[in-house]
């Protein structure tokens, strides 16, 4: 067996035990590129990856699992060695068996027509959901609800912070339903404008409409249902559309940043409705599903985005929403101006980013170095000296990012506040934490609760 088919193996053994997100993100451009035998039992297999960030999180990651895998395709013991090395161009070029990773399927009239009705976003369908272990139990019961309205679970009810995918999911329920049946009766609505809805009709007296509206679909979604809580009159008038949906075999689908019971002021009786079906609670996406997030945003813009990039975005941004403000900062700066999508731009435009997230107090730079020496519990002479004692070189190099990134200092002067430092050095450590933070929680932990002291 060559060496591409013992690779291609151990990919299809991967992607059994990964999430989609994960495989997607570290081993499209991977490969070996050479074997070196030992001895009739054990080898060295070198695996090629395509800049030093991915070599670095496949080893750290997935060296047992591919070790595994490989031990198993060659009935040899395995020993790994990772290198750079980009994918020769012959094999760049996809298989006609291989199909685009994202690709938008193709909505036929009458489809798009009923999408638009039902008050749905056709990009908010399955083929544009990043899966990852966050997600992943929701996604399953999604794709369930969508195949088998009414009976695989009802009602579903999905629950999250802000940006965790809870409205994607539900609207591509009713896209794939529609996409199959244009003729579905869906109704889409947040839990404000079924609100206003029912207090116009009462103005108006056209409580029957509202009630036919209502009452009589088959699908109903309802985003951000915690709305409704502490209003008797709404949630009476909800009660009785969620009997008359399920007694004729609708489905009903809910969104809320809470679980039900946690659901300030609702009755008793909703409550029991609401947990009488399936509720999950979806994750903040982790650091994969961030990465497939932008490669999915970036590729429906009609932009390419490299790899390396979304991975240096995605180690540095947490939050969905604003994931996507910085995609579009990215892609206006680079149109705008003309410049190639680089890391060095990438970079430059993170130097900034948290006066993107909240308006934060001015912080002298005496106010960062106690903040970094209390938080490592370190003296500030220890960080400002020249001693290079092992549990302060990290401290240090964590301090030169904040006092660049955050408080935004000429080399010069970061250097001068640190014993005189060569701006060289400041480069270096910058540098350092910038390029460590895509792969390690625990720095993103330690910069988070140092900021934390500093802004409140």
């Amino acid at each position: 067996m060559d060496k591409e088919k013992i690779w291609q193996t151990v990919l299809e053994n991967l992607k059994i035990t990964l999430s989609s997100a994960s495989f997607n993100t570290w081993f499209p451009q991977t490969f070996i590129v050479r074997v070196k035998t030992l001895d009739k039992d054990r080898q060295i297999t070198e695996i090629g990856c395509p800049n030093p960030f991915v070599s670095q999180t496949v080893e750290n990651r997935y060296y047992g699992l591919i070790k595994e895998a490989l031990d198993q395709a060659t009935g040899k013991k395995n020993d790994l060695v990772f290198v750079v090395k980009p994918l020769p161009t012959s094999r760049h070029q996809p298989s006609k068996k291989e199909e685009p990773l994202f690709e938008k399927p193709q909505e036929r009239p009458e489809v798009a027509e009923a999408i638009e009705r039902a008050g749905l976003r056709p990009d908010f369908n399955f083929d544009t959901f990043a899966v990852s272990s966050t997600n992943q139990m929701a996604h399953a019961a999604a794709q369930a609800v969508a195949k088998s309205p009414g009976k695989a679970y009802n009602p579903l009810f999905l629950y999250g912070g802000v940006g965790v995918g809870k409205t994607h999911l539900m609207q591509a329920i009713g896209n794939a339903v529609l996409t199959r049946n244009p003729r579905t009766r869906i109704v889409y609505c947040t839990g404000e404008e079924f609100t206003n809805e029912i207090v116009e009709a009462i103005r108006r007296k056209t409580t029957d409409e509202f009630k036919k509206k209502y009452r009589t679909v088959r699908i109903l979604l309802v985003d951000d249902i915690q709305f409704i809580g502490g209003k008797e009159k709404i949630q009476e008038e909800f009660f009785h559309t969620f009997n008359a949906i399920w007694k004729i075999g609708g489905q009903i689908v809910l969104t809320s940043d809470r679980p039900p019971q946690e659901i300030s002021k609702l009755e008793a009786r909703l409550r029991s409705r609401f947990e009488g079906g399936l509720t999950i609670d979806i994750q903040p996406p982790d650091f994969e599903l961030r990465t497939a997030i932008l490669l999915i945003k970036a590729q429906q813009r009609g932009i390419k985005l490299p790899m390396d990039v979304a991975q240096l975005i995605a180690g540095n941004i947490t939050s969905t929403r604003r994931l996507e403000g910085f995609l579009t900062r990215l892609i206006s700066e680079v149109q705008t101006k003309n410049v190639p999508l680089t890391l060095e731009l990438t970079t430059a435009l993170l130097g900034d980013i948290n006066s993107l997230e909240t308006p934060k107090r001015i912080v002298k730079p005496k106010e960062a170095i106690s903040a970094v020496a209390s938080y490592f519990n370190l003296k500030i002479s220890d960080l400002t000296g020249s001693r290079r004692l092992k549990q302060v070189v990290l401290p240090r190099q964590i301090l030169m990012y904040l006092l660049r990134t955050e408080l935004k200092l000429p080399l010069m002067e970061v250097g001068r506040l640190l014993g005189g430092r060569d701006h060289t050095t400041i480069i270096h450590g910058v540098e350092k934490i910038t390029n460590l933070l895509p792969t390690s929680e625990d720095l993103r932990v330690d910069i988070a609760g140092i900021r934390k002291r500093l802004y409140g």
